[in-house]
């Protein structure tokens, strides 16, 4: 067994038991490899491994993949979107974009799915702490953009997605994860959309986030080793 394989065991039975601690399925919640700047025979070894759910923070790592690796791998775009890359995004079939956060990102989006004649699933990119360096809306623009989705027929909004400040004590990103889920489900019960997705979490906090109700947990170092800075 590989060096990533035998991390990806040990990620995977660090989800099942924190499941486990509070009171939920393992199989509630989905295990991401973040992938990027791993190269080809780095990825291969997870996807051999059988992790096929990858998240990629830049579309030209993507296109340099995608040809490479298995048709089976269901590839995430985990990062800032800018919407003169939305053709490329679309092309390359993600399974779902986690960092919608504006009206125009989304009706670019929404266009060129059209266009190419699928319905893309996102998720709705939500700034909960507030800080000027993140991505992000903020929680008061929620409702509104919601709404403008709703309009939207070539896109899904299967849910939301946050980071959390950075901190060495992984429970100081609680409160920031409780927020989101609590904001989820004001939006579910107050709109027509389910958002049964919560991507949030990370190696450092993924038992937190689980705690707090994360569905998608996006891991990387801890598979894969520290990435070169």
């Amino acid at each position: 067994m590989t060096e990533i394989a035998e991390n990806l065991e040990r990620v995977q039975a660090r989800l099942a038991k924190a499941c486990e601690a509070c009171g939920r399925e393992a199989a509630d919640v989905e295990l991401m490899a973040v992938s990027k700047k791993k190269d080809v025979d780095t990825v291969r070894e997870v996807v051999q491994a059988g992790q096929l759910l990858l998240g990629e923070n830049r579309i030209q790592e993507v296109l340099i993949k995608q040809p490479e690796l298995p048709s089976a791998i269901r590839w995430h775009l985990i990062g800032h979107l800018q919407s003169n890359k939305v053709k490329h995004a679309i092309h390359c079939r993600f399974e779902c974009i986690h960092s919608v956060d504006s009206v125009k990102l989304m009706h670019a989006l929404n266009k060129e799915a059209g266009e190419q004649g699928i319905v893309q699933n996102i998720l709705l990119q939500v700034n909960v702490s507030g800080e000027g360096s993140k991505f992000g809306i903020a929680p008061d623009e929620l409702f509104p953009l919601l709404e403008e989705a709703a309009g939207c027929m070539h896109l899904n909004v299967e849910g939301l997605m946050t980071i959390p400040p950075v901190s060495e004590n992984p429970e100081k990103a609680g409160p920031y994860f409780k927020q989101l889920r609590e904001l989820r489900d004001q939006a579910a019960l107050e709109t027509g959309f389910a958002l049964e997705s919560l991507s949030m979490g990370m190696s450092h906090d993924m038992e937190v986030a689980i705690r707090e109700g994360a569905t998608m947990v996006r891991v990387g170092t801890d598979i894969f080793g520290a990435r070169a800075k």
